[in-house]
């Protein structure tokens, strides 16, 4: 792991603590007192920030969030997608695994393949970019697995209900996620169709989660998915590798699951504003 220059580090904490407190604003000397610096390095931090208008120094010679931040701010806020952090991921996992990576959102009720990354031997997949289905037990099992009681709320919305056997399933499911980031779908021994998102209407994906991924058993793996959060630890996305090829085992599915769980931990943790490794 690559270690960041100090003075960059020292530059984002004095900015993070401004923009914690944006209806404040902080003088030299508050602003040693809080990040532990030195009364020279914190001066000559800030005034570089306000040389190049990240920061703005008032009359009373405190300091302010300047107009160069609040312009970068409003930009990122109107073009920044989470798919321009998460399409190399994608990228990755599909070509690592032979797979397709899709990006589902969570909208309402429905779920929404809004972006994908492709194998080579996926070309073509049947399930198209911009399919919207109706949330399923099945899939809560990741967009609510830090939720136990809005899984429960969004179930009652369903029609048909969840029976109580898939009920137990999907927080089975849920709790599985919490421990290990993802969770393995594997066909329900009485489906024929060979793709998670075929279904509409009110059918039931023809997969159920498995929460037992025994190294030396077999499976018949369909899909993993796993969950991105935000800042307030609620799933918005979950990306979903899809197609693999046939029986698969624990092992096997263990090591995509957790390649999976990282790739969104990564993406989680840049949305939230926490570092990343590099």
């Amino acid at each position: 792991m690559s270690r960041s220059s100090p003075g960059v580090a020292r530059m984002a904490a004095i900015l993070n603590f401004i923009a914690d407190h944006p209806r404040q604003s902080f003088a030299l000397t508050d602003l040693v007192r809080a990040l532990k610096l030195s009364r020279a390095t914190c001066h000559a931090l800030l005034t570089g920030l306000v040389d190049v208008g990240y920061l703005y120094r008032t009359g009373d010679k405190t300091y302010v969030l300047g107009p160069a931040l609040a312009a970068i701010g409003r930009t990122a806020a109107e073009h920044f997608s989470p798919l321009q952090v998460a399409q190399p991921e994608m990228r990755k996992l599909a070509d690592d695994f032979d797979v397709v990576c899709g990006a589902y959102f969570l909208e309402g009720d429905t779920i929404h393949l809004r972006e994908r990354a492709t194998s080579a031997r996926h070309v073509g997949y049947p399930v198209p970019l911009g399919t919207r289905m109706p949330l399923r037990w099945v899939q809560a099992t990741s967009f609510f697995a830090r939720n136990p009681r809005e899984a429960d709320a969004a179930q009652v919305r369903i029609n048909p209900s969840p029976s109580a056997e898939q009920l137990q399933q999907l927080h089975g499911g849920m709790a599985f996620v919490r421990e290990n980031g993802f969770i393995a779908l594997v066909r329900r021994p009485e489906s024929t169709s060979g793709e998670v998102s075929s279904t509409s209407g009110l059918d039931d994906p023809p997969v159920v989660p498995q929460t037992d991924l025994a190294p030396g058993n077999s499976y018949p793996l369909l899909a993993i998915m796993a969950p991105i959060y935000d800042a307030r630890d609620r799933v918005s996305i979950s990306l979903v590798m899809a197609g693999f090829n046939g029986v698969v085992s624990g092992a096997e599915a263990r090591e995509a699951g957790e390649a999976l769980a990282e790739a969104c931990a990564r993406i989680s943790r840049f949305l939230i504003g926490q570092p990343t490794e590099a």
